[in-house]
């Protein structure tokens, strides 16, 4: 089995050490870049299969990081990236959801769980193993479990790794409206913080990547108070 190489840009260099060993134990090749620019050089020089970034950075920020790395070409604007932001500031946790982080963990964070999380984000990136849900089509929108891509009439829809699996969680459960915390239990495996709003911003971007009228949704509705639905009928 191949192993899985993970970047983390981390100004802290006691942190990184420490976090590095563990996950170094736990199977991974990470490698440390201790500032935005040379962890942008590092991810033009080296394939990786997960970036965890921290927020603040000497330099630029880990937020102008997510956005560069985000408009890189081909495969790299599409690697995981998972976000390290402080704690009780949900505002940089939305703009980075919104800059296309697929996950974040506040800090102080707990070893174990940032393995947990880099986990389950590199599982939802293998290829979905169900034949009965490999191919999805809904109307001109068309779902690829195997190859996790997105259509809508067959020109191709970006989606980070995160943003897909919610929208196939939702595209699965056609018809049945599911709260916040349903559906992202679903793909994370994981109760939530009981005011995570996080899935708001995730929605917001699928929205706006497969809907023809974002203010008028036909696709993915919301229902107040409760949370969302996938149409059955659409276009």
């Amino acid at each position: 089995m191949t192993t899985q190489r993970l970047l983390m840009i981390e100004d802290d260099a006691r942190l990184a050490a420490m976090v590095s060993a563990y996950l170094t134990q736990s199977g991974y090749a990470v490698t440390h870049a201790g500032d935005g620019e040379s962890g942008l050089t590092a991810i033009q020089d080296k394939l990786f299969d997960l970036v965890v970034l921290d927020l603040m950075l000497p330099g630029i920020d880990g937020l102008e990081v997510c956005r560069r790395i985000r408009a890189l070409p081909g495969d790299l604007a599409h690697m995981p990236v998972l976000m390290l932001t402080a704690k009780g500031d949900p505002m940089d946790r939305v703009v980075g959801l919104e800059l296309g982080a697929d996950d974040y963990l506040p800090k102080p964070f707990e070893p174990r769980e940032l393995l947990a999380r880099i986990r389950a984000v590199l599982r939802r990136r293998q290829p979905g193993a169900s034949a009965e849900h490999k191919l999805m089509r809904f109307g001109t929108l068309e779902i690829d479990r195997d190859a996790r891509a997105v259509t809508v009439g067959s020109q191709p829809v970006e989606l980070t790794s995160y943003q897909f699996d919610l929208l196939v969680t939702l595209a699965e459960r056609a018809g049945r409206v599911l709260s916040r915390e349903q559906i992202m239990e679903a793909v994370r495996g994981r109760e939530l913080e009981a005011f995570d709003r996080s899935i708001d911003v995730h929605m917001g971007r699928i929205r706006a990547a497969i809907e023809a009228d974002v203010k008028n949704p036909k696709r993915i509705l919301t229902v107040r108070g409760v949370g969302y639905v996938f149409a059955k009928q659409q276009d």
